[in-house]
């Protein structure tokens, strides 16, 4: 049965009594990697293993996201600064524990390429928090494949002219 989750801002970012942050580099340009994220929604699936759907949802102003293990999620769109940021909110889930749960995708130019820095922040019983302190090493293994999964696609595209 899904969940109703606290209704954070954009500051839980700073806020969360658990934030895990990742980084990564990719050859592609900001605008590339800020496309498959806020503009090709239904696509995550290719790039992200553990994502199983996404789809855009409120005309645009949400997501609906589903992962292996059969975690269901309702997300809003907090932030979308094109080749900046990407920034969503989950409302409603079906996984046990979480309160809250925001995440973050801060992109940053680097040489050619881009900096990319995934925040992940939540909020829940001291069990729960305690279990996601302990996925962390998971969970950077997870967002380091898919960054290069994601870039190895926009390698491609790019070749073929796409």
């Amino acid at each position: 049965m899904d969940r109703r989750l606290r209704p954070v801002e954009l500051d839980f970012i700073d806020d969360a009594p658990v934030r895990l942050v990742f980084a990564a580099e990719a050859a592609a340009p900001p605008e590339a990697v800020y496309r498959a994220l806020a503009r090709e929604v239904a696509d995550w699936p290719h790039w992200f293993r553990a994502v199983t759907l996404a789809r855009p949802a409120r005309g645009g102003a949400g997501r609906e996201i589903r992962l292996l293990g059969g975690v269901r999620m309702q997300e809003t769109i907090m932030a979308a600064e094109p080749e900046r940021r990407y920034a969503y909110r989950v409302d409603t889930t079906n996984a046990p524990g979480v309160r809250a749960l925001l995440e973050e995708w801060r992109l940053a130019p680097a040489g050619s390429g881009t900096h990319v820095r995934w925040t992940f922040a939540a909020d829940g019983p001291t069990v729960f928090r305690l279990a996601l302190t302990a996925a962390r090493p998971g969970l950077g293994h997870s967002f380091r494949t898919a960054v290069r999964t994601l870039d190895a696609r926009l390698s491609a595209r790019r070749w073929s002219g796409r």
